[in-house]
């Protein structure tokens, strides 16, 4: 089984899905001077990507998560293209997006884990949307780990200004 759903009293770990977890975004860039800057907050279903063993052993305070889409939207509105959820998104050929598999048990649909959409949230305030009932899915060990490599492999490629010159 790809996903499990954990207690609410388990502690936030890598490969956990929340609803409704509120995301900063900045609009403007803020004035030097003033006080406060503009931002805007959604609730957002989101994916903790922070490793494991730096939440189990408490070693942050903030946590990185990314977004989490719902595939069938986003082919709706034009982003993505049915074949393209099918063929190189679900196949790991795009840098950037993870497909997760629906999930009629949990309620989750076939989903885009958007790598390039980071998000950083206090722990507490995870561990708030656990018992509130908003952590609704764990991805479960070899399918988050893989997660964690396509993460990895997002940010670490090395992408050159131009092809090589062929003679």
């Amino acid at each position: 089984m790809i996903y499990s759903r954990p207690p609410s009293f388990a502690p936030v770990d890598q490969g956990d899905v929340f609803d409704d977890c509120p995301v900063a975004q900045f609009e403007s860039i803020p004035d030097p001077n003033a006080l406060e800057a503009e931002f805007t907050s959604q609730l957002r279903r989101v994916y903790v990507l922070t490793q494991a063993c730096d939440l189990i052993q408490r070693k942050v305070s903030s946590v990185v998560v990314a977004q989490v889409l719902d595939a069938d939207q986003l082919v709706a509105t034009s982003v993505l293209k049915a074949a393209d959820v099918r063929g190189p998104v679900r196949a790991g050929r795009v840098h950037g997006w993870y497909f997760l598999p629906k999930s009629s048990s949990l309620g989750l649909p076939e989903s885009i884990v958007d790598l390039r959409t980071l998000h950083t949230v206090r722990l507490e305030l995870l561990v708030d949307l656990c018992r509130a009932g908003k952590r609704i899915a764990h991805l479960e060990s070899l399918y988050r780990e893989h997660l964690a490599q396509h993460f990895a492999n997002t940010y670490c490629r090395i992408g050159l200004p131009m092809p090589y010159e062929t003679e």
